[in-house]
């Protein structure tokens, strides 16, 4: 389904339809990632396996974590992590390239969670951020 939704969303974006509340925000972000126009265009890209093994990363997932990063800073939660964000911003000049700086750390929490089978730690996926704030 959430393959579904970005590939809607592209072609909503693309015929110039009206996009209705998170799927403005997926289509800002596609925008973005121009290396995911083809499968995103693809009837069978949905179907598409992805394998880290393989070094692939999933462009779904890719886009997933970063609709869940912009519903984040929209309501700066956890606590902290809108001006940790803006601080990447600042470091880079990029609102992308920051993007990518929260999404990693935000990748790395959800990764130490799922090995210590703990809930995830907030407070250290904001810490991360500043610390790649700080360069």
């Amino acid at each position: 389904q959430v393959r579904q939704f970005f590939c809607e969303s592209w072609r909503k974006y693309r015929e110039r339809q009206i996009l209705e509340g998170a799927e403005a925000t997926a289509a800002d972000l596609i925008t973005e990632h121009p290396e995911y126009h083809a499968l995103l265009e693809d009837p069978d890209g949905v179907h598409k396996d992805f394998s880290p093994e393989d070094g692939q990363v999933n462009p779904f997932l890719h886009l997933s974590l970063h609709l869940a990063i912009e519903e984040q800073l929209s309501i700066n939660q956890p606590p902290g992590l809108r001006e940790a964000f803006e601080r990447c911003q600042a470091r880079h000049g990029d609102r992308h390239a920051a993007l990518h700086d929260v999404l990693e750390a935000l990748g790395e929490t959800i990764w130490r969670a799922q090995r210590d089978k703990a809930p995830l730690d907030a407070l250290a996926y904001v810490e991360a951020v500043r610390r790649k704030a700080a360069g």
